[in-house]
């Protein structure tokens, strides 16, 4: 029976290629503290299916390149989908430094305004519906 692995999908980009990280944890001999080490695999993915935070095994096979030495077994658990931050995050507000420059202050200050013009606007539509 052939080596297997089981880890997460880290990167998926190349064709019929993907990343992935295995995960085990060890203890220092000395002073007895636990830590975690990570390890990547490239593996061969013939029908592309293994997306970005799959949970995959993965078994040990005949060289198919230079990096690749694995294959994907089969596929786990699938991802339950990434969260994306948005562009426009509020800032924390910091207290202003002693003789910061007015255009600074104007730009924080126009900012503001669109943030509060963009939650009036959003507030005005549930109120319609």
């Amino acid at each position: 029976m052939a080596h297997t692995l089981v880890g997460t999908v880290t990167s998926d980009k190349r064709d019929k290629t993907i990343t992935v990280s295995t995960l085990y944890r060890e203890t220092h001999p000395l002073y007895r503290k636990q830590y975690t080490k990570t390890r990547k695999y490239t593996a061969h993915d013939a029908k592309n299916e293994a997306k970005v935070g799959d949970l995959v095994e993965i078994a040990e096979v005949a060289p198919i390149s230079k990096t690749k030495a694995y294959t994907l077994v089969k596929i786990i658990e699938k991802a339950h989908g990434r969260i994306e931050l948005k562009e426009d995050v509020n800032e924390v507000e910091l207290p202003e430094k002693v003789g910061a420059d007015e255009k600074a202050r104007e730009e924080k200050a126009k900012a503001a305004e669109k943030v509060e013009k963009a939650e009036k606007a959003d507030s005005s539509k549930k109120e319609e519906a």
